[in-house]
């Protein structure tokens, strides 16, 4: 038999968000759902959530789809489903997918794909029954069907997929239309872009960046009026430079602990930290070389070159610290 995954594989671009849009033009009262989507995403960032939580209140809109909905949906989506799948379709074939069974399960009978697991969504309310059907919960879904499945030949457009390829003889990565052997494919410049700054890592990275841009800008601003008063008759400039680096390594810890706890979910220890604070030695470097241009060139309140220098070392930062000091053995 062959296992296809459904959004990105078989069906062009994600049904649930097409299904999402679809319910916006058609029944407006689920925009009355979105701030509450919202704050689930957040929460989701910051780790109070799980996947499966997050899309349990994200399915809270469709109390406002009355039923039938969803074949309406199809009778519009239908043409999505990609052509070179219907002329290599077999009878045994077997969808398994992260996206709701009320949506997918029937588009694949209308196409003769008798064989369905995906996350189980009660199509009236949105709770969630069992855990979201994504990467390990997809090989014990099939294992529970079947405990002696065989995959002859697998198909899916996300790594994420990986513990279902490991199962089958042939395991394909779908990019559009076109299908590369697993092992052979290449990840794009883009793809690689998206895997790096378009994560839950990097926007909770983004949410500990503006506490710590706080902190740093408070830190430095407090050397800074110390200096003042420690030593007399110095120029501006030199009180700017020389209050930035205490205030910027003090600073640091404050970014250890929230980046360790929240971002990367990682325990503390002395050995991590010396890590984290090698890598942002650049970030020092960056900062630095702006707070002296800033001083150098325009002279202005110090705490706005502290601000400046913060927010544009961000990026450089993420890199390093992702690859250096929070790596893990999947990466």
């Amino acid at each position: 038999m062959n296992v296809y995954d459904f959004d990105g594989t078989i069906y062009y671009g994600d049904s649930t968000a097409d299904f999402i849009g679809f319910c916006i033009r058609r029944y407006p009262k689920t925009l009355l759902w979105l701030p509450i989507t919202a704050w689930a995403f957040l929460l989701y960032i910051l780790g109070v959530y799980t996947k499966t939580q997050f899309k349990e209140k994200m399915y809270g809109f469709l109390k406002y789809v009355p039923n039938g909905a969803v074949e309406r949906f199809w009778q519009d989506y239908q043409k999505k489903i990609k052509p070179w799948y219907k002329a290599q379709q077999r009878s045994d074939d077997i969808v398994i997918s992260a996206s709701p069974e009320f949506l997918i399960k029937p588009i694949c009978k209308i196409i003769g794909i008798n064989t369905v697991m995906a996350s189980k969504v009660n199509r009236e309310t949105g709770a969630t029954e069992g855990l979201n059907c994504h990467d390990e919960e997809k090989v014990r879904r099939l294992y529970e069907w079947d405990k002696d499945a065989k995959i002859n030949e697998f198909y899916s457009d996300s790594f994420a997929d990986q513990p279902l390829a490991d199962l089958a003889e042939r395991a394909y990565m779908v990019k559009g239309d076109k299908r590369t052997l697993w092992n052979e494919y290449e990840p794009t410049g883009y793809e690689k872009f998206k895997k790096m700054f378009l994560s839950r890592e990097f926007l909770m990275f983004l949410i500990v960046g503006v506490i710590n841009t706080f902190s740093n800008v408070v830190f430095s601003a407090f050397y800074l009026l110390l200096l003042r008063h420690i030593f007399i008759g110095y120029t501006e400039e030199w009180y700017t430079n020389t209050a930035f680096y205490p205030g910027y390594l003090t600073s640091n810890i404050t970014a250890y602990l929230l980046n360790s706890t929240l971002t990367f979910k990682d325990r503390l220890g002395f050995v991590k930290y010396v890590k984290f604070f090698m890598s942002y030695i650049p970030n020092l470097i960056i900062q630095g070389v702006i707070v002296g241009l800033y001083t150098k060139l325009i002279n202005g309140p110090g705490v706005i070159a502290y601000a400046a220098a913060a927010i544009i070392g961000v990026p450089v930062t993420f890199v390093f610290m992702k690859i250096f000091a929070f790596k893990k053995k999947a990466d």
